[in-house]
């Protein structure tokens, strides 16, 4: 199937690849004790793609992209399977172009 568009159609769909975008930063004791590892291992249950990396101030930064749905699902099981670590968490939010092509630890 080839599929050709234009006009108001086109412009629909070029806004259709704009993403949800979450930015999450995490404090606690969330550095040294496998907690980007885990979170690559809840990513793998949502469609999101992003990253996980270590912060030099001791936090742990967490940016997912895709479906608003499922990335506030992925960071509410993140913050669940390791609220044993966390001590407090800050959110961004925001809409954008996809600039991730998977989940990975940075």
């Amino acid at each position: 199937m080839h599929l050709h568009l234009s006009g108001f159609y086109k412009f629909l769909f070029i806004m259709d690849n704009r993403v949800f975008q979450m930015n999450c930063w995490f404090e606690g004791h969330v550095q040294g004790v496998g907690f980007r590892y885990q979170t690559v291992g809840v990513a793998k249950g949502f469609d999101v793609t992003g990253y996980v990396q270590n912060m030099v101030d001791g936090r742990v930064h967490l940016y997912a992209e895709g479906e608003e749905s499922e990335v506030v699902a992925f960071q509410t099981e993140v913050e669940s399977e390791l609220k044993n670590y966390i001590k407090e968490s800050e959110i961004k939010i925001d809409k954008g172009d996809r600039t991730c092509q998977n989940f990975r630890i940075e």
